[in-house]
């Protein structure tokens, strides 16, 4: 299907995820790209993959980046021994800001031409709800239900979801995990007949525009690092619980950005990090830490890169997804004596590292990290390599996860004004069991 299809739809009809059907290459664009702005290159990198006229990209882009708090959207920081890929300016000051808020845009300009009303299904760990629904609130033809794990996202990432009081906007706290509610979305749509009676489409990372929008930003920061220190490679460290934001860097990498290693840092829920070191892919309990949008057992995009692991051979990767919703795990063989890729290092940051990288920024550096960002560093230092730079995503500002810090350095110091400002707001949000029927149940009564 083309893009805009893809969009739309989210899922694929028979419940796998959707990717390109080509890669392109973009070695010999690189150094004219190098000097490029945030929203040039944005336009640049999705026209090779969006079936829309370039005026109307354009356009879209530059509505999409124009709420960003910082001129170059995704600023690169010299932080101590690495750089810091700040991605945090959006209006819910998260990453996700800067795929969700194009893809609002997308969403309203696509029901706009086809005279179609959608319905938006998500599950979040914490930040994707919040960005989900700024990206869509108050727009024409469009509700959003957003599941979020009762009592298990931050204080601050739940008010920013539940205090938008958008007539569009339903906010459901669901009595289980993060992989419960995502559970539930992925059995909704494939339930192909209520899917299409309710026009259900997706913001997850499961949208393949989520992933390309981040595409992105791996351009941006890697060859702005590359000019400024004469590298010709460089290194990401990725904190990551749904394989989403690092597989945007593995696209950009099959591009031809020089990536010398993508480091997937993961906290105590490692299911992706004993992958990478072991072969073996299988799920456990969900583990609490400072780190809960990162709280994940289940990488939704896992299987995306699966594909292309497995040669391209679709139904290898059906059978094997198949297998580890039967038996919760699927195995494979790793070289006996190399790793089961070369492009990805992989490793754990575990509570105490955590606290010790923010309280150590600080004192060096006078630099603030939130505990998803601490993760990224504390697993990216141990795979930093000669003067190669190493480059951290920081995936949410330090203010969304206030005890953390204070934890870390005994001081209240991590504040922004536009969180300050929710601690007061009106809520509202509704209780509901970890069950597919009710959550299908709830969408029919609200639509």
């Amino acid at each position: 299907m083309g893009f805009q299809d893809a969009v739309m739809t989210g899922l694929a009809p028979d419940g796998g995820l959707l990717i390109p059907s080509l890669i392109p290459g973009v070695e010999d664009r690189l150094d004219a790209w190098a000097t490029l702005s945030y929203p040039d290159l944005a336009y640049e990198v999705m026209r090779l993959f969006v079936d829309i006229p370039d005026q109307d990209l354009r356009v879209l882009v530059d509505k999409s980046y124009a709420s960003f708090s910082h001129p170059d959207i995704a600023p690169v920081v010299p932080v101590g021994p690495m750089h810091v890929l700040e991605l945090f300016h959006g209006p819910t000051l998260a990453f996700k800001d800067i795929a969700l808020q194009f893809l609002g845009h997308f969403f309203e300009y696509t029901l706009a031409q086809r005279n179609q009303r959608l319905n938006i299904l998500a599950a979040t760990s914490g930040d994707t709800g919040s960005a989900a629904i700024y990206g869509v609130r108050g727009r024409d033809r469009i509700n959003i239900f957003v599941m979020h794990p009762k009592g298990r996202v931050a204080p601050l990432q739940e008010k920013q979801m539940t205090s938008v009081l958008d007539d569009n906007v339903f906010n459901l706290a669901v009595e289980g995990t993060f992989d419960d509610c995502q559970r539930i979305m992925k059995r909704l749509f494939r339930d192909l007949p209520f899917k299409r009676a309710y026009a259900l489409g997706a913001v997850n990372s499961v949208n393949w525009a989520r992933v390309l929008a981040q595409v992105v930003y791996y351009f941006f920061a890697g060859l702005r690092v590359m000019k400024q220190t004469g590298a010709t490679s460089v290194r990401f460290s990725v904190p990551t619980g749904n394989f989403g934001d690092i597989l945007a860097g593995y696209y950009a990498a099959r591009m031809g950005l020089p990536i010398s290693k993508l480091v997937l840092a993961t906290n105590e829920n490692d299911i992706l990090s004993r992958f990478f070191n072991t072969g073996e892919y299988s799920s456990g309990s969900v583990v609490h830490t400072l780190s809960p949008s990162m709280d994940i057992q289940v990488a939704s995009n896992f299987e995306r890169y699966l594909y292309y692991k497995l040669d391209e051979d679709g139904a290898r990767v059906k059978a094997l997804m198949d297998a580890f919703d039967e038996s919760g795990r699927i195995r494979l063989d790793k070289p006996a004596n190399g790793d089961l890729d070369p492009l990805f290092a992989a490793g754990v940051g575990d509570r105490e590292g955590t606290l010790n990288v923010i309280r150590r920024f600080v004192d060096e550096f006078n630099y603030l990290l939130d505990p998803h960002t601490a993760v990224g560093v504390q697993v990216g230092e141990r795979f930093m390599h000669g003067d190669e730079p190493m480059i951290c995503l920081a995936t949410a500002h330090p203010a969304k996860f206030s005890q953390a810090i204070t934890d870390a350095t005994g001081k209240d110091i991590a504040h922004h004004p536009t969180l300050d400002a929710l601690m007061e707001a009106e809520t509202r949000c509704e209780d509901i069991g970890a069950d597919q029927q009710l959550i299908k149940q709830y969408i029919e009564a609200h639509v």
